[in-house]
């Protein structure tokens, strides 16, 4: 919700670079051990991988490769005059104390998780509702991150915290995840809020990608690596199995209630509240990334009851004896001789009862999203349903009221701002108090409390503008496909820009798994880059989840070139309206956007003179045998299907790099501690430029997961490199 960094932590020394001409990153030092093969570097798409060897995450000969190439790209970038500027005004916005502190509610308290240049691991922290709306809340600290990881010299990072309350005794505890250097993989502990300590022989979770939902005080739902070994893992690195685990039982003396497939994506457990208060258990069998079965188990025993939804489809709450389901796909129902049909997109409530019998009933409408309409979000809080939307990607907050007689739905908008991003940052149905956050492109991020009691809605605090915004304005243009689909970007940039081409520009893009791309206020781009001169703009491409589950499923599998082609349609009317050309057009993109900046590197070289390439995928013919990779082939295809694989072979930027291609100097990034996207990705394709002696930048985190990221200091000093790189190649 709060600005958007992209994060890094350092790397080695700097090197002199008197003999490189600024502007040009220093020359790549070939692999010697490996000279022979600098003749020919294709990789071919059915042979044995000549490069695999960078595959081996923690690898000698890897990781020395990788600080090599750290040593020779912060070198060259950290040793300007640009980057000293950029990182001290980015470190100065990172560690400003005027920052909203999101948080959750319980019982009249606030929780939030703070980081600043004092705590540079954080502080999980509390205060009261009253004392949050002031200017200067009275925090209490629960957890001192810095300190726990300094008494066990540990490199903690914390992952968030899963808590209960008994409903009795108002004694809450909480599962706390902690993890080691920011890998998905975390530590569970339990911890209680009442003593404000760990709790002494509680529960407790080794290193894995678990999953755990609360019964009661003595009860939970967990999913993970049973017994440590990968045996009760899924291909995708995800547990097969749910156990119902009971305080002071042994981890490995849980009860087996559910067991899913190695071929599943994974299984995980879940609680819906029922009407007397109780938490019915459930499990959520995900067969694919996009499809899943769910189970319930009534009365607490074994036997699981499979609910009769659609394989595309979430679960999102009960109340009122309803269950709320957002659908992903058409759905057609016959009751009582009458056929109920329901668009993709859409969400419905199910009565409750197909939790205890599993016949589904009655099924009605809540909100059906038209053509320019996708639901983002939705929200239960106290007799209270809310939903966020994106209408023509701008974001309104909906609530929804059935009729009491004829159980129809109406749904009205909140008064909120307009025009930009809205989020519903948090809601629980035994809280009145729900937190909506709004932000623009220009305007920065606004939280504000809404009572679900009383319908008042009240700005709680609001961010000071960290750049200068005078002269900038915000339009949204569209560009037409190959397709002619119009393809809907924002652009921000200097009212008085002249349409000749020589406007820096920064194109961003995500395009797939049905995610969103909004309006943002970034600090870090605005002070570093917009003041600067430069333009950004913000592609909707196909992929995406801005349109509904339709323009998600556009560019699924053998279909997805149609994303690249709404990219590149965006980079040419850009350069077509005279705000850039391709001397002065940069893009950038991370996880599955590093793909697409790969595919963009490789198809389109002649469009752009720079591309930030973020922890990505580039090896798609091997992405599905590395860390999360198997979870992904619903979204791209399977190399082990000929058809599919021959499009991938296609698309693969790794397979399709060419030697002689006049390719502009990239610059990779990747995190060794990435157990999600395997860093192997951004190593083999640098190499590859390494031994063909093309200019390229590299730089490989050594901690921060997925994200990239660890504390503050390493956001900004990661966003001064990308925009050294940025103004050297689109700013001279």
């Amino acid at each position: 919700m709060a600005q958007k960094l992209f994060t890094s932590l350092a790397a080695a020394a700097l090197l002199a670079v008197s003999a490189c001409s600024e502007g040009d990153p220093v020359a790549p030092e070939s692999d010697t051990a490996d000279t022979e093969t600098s003749v020919n570097v294709e990789v071919d798409p059915n042979g044995e991988d000549p490069n695999i060897w960078l595959e081996e995450v923690e690898g000698e000969r890897a990781l020395d490769w990788v600080r090599a190439q750290n040593d020779r790209t912060l070198g060259h970038l950290q040793a300007t005059d640009l980057y000293n500027e950029l990182q001290a005004e980015a470190e100065a916005i990172v560690n400003a104390s005027e920052r909203i502190p999101y948080g959750s509610v319980r019982d009249g308290m606030v929780y939030n998780f703070w980081q600043d240049a004092d705590n540079v691991r954080g502080l999980w922290r509390r205060t009261s509702l009253e004392s949050y709306a002031t200017e200067e809340p009275e925090w209490e600290t629960i957890i001192n991150f810095d300190e726990l990881a300094a008494e066990e010299d540990a490199n903690w990072v914390y992952k968030g915290a899963s808590c209960h309350n008994d409903g009795e005794s108002e004694r809450w505890t909480c599962m706390v995840s902690l993890s080691d250097g920011g890998k998905d993989a975390a530590e569970m502990r339990e911890f209680d809020l009442t003593t404000l300590t760990w709790v002494e022989d509680g529960f407790y979770i080794p290193e894995a990608k678990s999953g755990t939902a609360w019964v009661d005080y003595d009860t939970m739902l967990i999913a993970t690596d049973w017994g440590g070994d990968g045996s009760t893992l899924t291909e995708s690195g995800y547990p097969t199995e749910v156990r119902r685990w009971t305080r002071g039982t042994p981890l490995e003396e849980a009860e087996t209630i559910f067991t899913g497939d190695r071929t599943d994506v994974g299984i995980w457990p879940f609680t819906l509240e029922l009407a007397d208060g109780t938490q019915l258990e459930g499990v959520t069998e995900a067969d694919t990334f996009f499809t899943s079965k769910y189970f319930v188990f009534p009365n607490g025993g074994t036997e699981a009851l499979e609910l009769p939804l659609p394989a595309k489809s979430s679960i999102v709450g009960s109340q009122w004896d309803l269950v709320f389901v957002t659908l992903q796909e058409d759905w057609t129902v016959e009751h009582e001789g009458e056929e109920l049909n329901f668009s993709s997109g859409s969400l419905v409530a199910i009565n409750a009862a197909m939790l205890e019998d599993g016949e589904l009933g009655y099924v009605w409408e809540v909100f059906a999203p038209n053509e320019r309409q996708s639901i983002e979000s939705v929200a239960l809080a106290n007799e209270a349903l809310l939903i966020a939307i994106n209408d023509n990607v701008s974001g309104q907050v909906l609530t929804a009221i059935p009729d009491r007689l004829t159980g129809e739905w109406t749904t009205s908008p909140l008064d909120l701002p307009e025009n930009g991003a809205l989020g519903i940052v948090f809601a629980n149905q035994h809280e009145d108090t729900v937190f909506i956050n709004y932000e623009g492109f220009l305007t920065p991020d606004t939280l504000m409390s809404y009572n679900a009691a009383d319908g008042e809605i009240t700005e709680l605090k609001s961010l000071p503008g960290r750049f200068d915004t005078e002269g900038l304005v915000v339009e949204q243009f569209e560009a037409e496909s190959t397709d002619g689909t119009m393809i809907p970007y924002f652009i921000v940039h200097r009212e008085d820009i002249p349409l000749d081409g020589t406007t820096p520009t920064l194109l961003y893009g995500y395009g797939g798994f049905q995610i969103s791309m909004t309006p943002s206020y970034s600090a870090l781009r605005g002070k570093l880059w917009l003041e600067r001169g430069g333009a950004y703009v913000l592609a909707n491409i196909r992929g995406g989840g801005e349109f509904g589950p339709a323009w998600h499923e556009a560019g699924l599998k053998t279909e997805r070139q149609i994303v690249y082609d709404d990219f590149i349609a965006v980079a040419e009317d850009l350069i077509d309206r005279g705000v850039t050309s391709s001397d002065h057009l940069g893009i950038q993109g991370g996880s599955n956007g590093g793909l697409l900046m790969g595919v963009m590197l490789t198809q389109r070289p002649d469009l752009w003179d720079a591309v930030v390439v973020q922890v990505p995928l580039l090896d798609m013919l091997r992405y599905h045998l590395l860390l999360a990779g198997a979870s992904w082939v619903d979204e791209y295809g399977s190399p082990d299907i000929p058809e599919e694989r021959e499009w991938l072979e296609q698309m693969s930027p790794y397979h399709n790099f060419d030697q002689d291609a006049d390719y502009p100097t990239p610059f990779f990034m990747t995190s060794t501690k990435d157990d999600r996207v395997h860093p192997g990705h951004a190593r083999k394709m640098a190499y590859l430029f390494d031994q063909a002696d093309m200019p390229f930048y590299y730089y490989e985190n050594i901690d921060g997961g997925h994200s990239a990221a660890a504390n503050l200091q390493e956001a900004a000093r990661r966003v001064a490199l990308e925009v050294t790189y940025l103004s050297e190649r689109l700013m001279d």
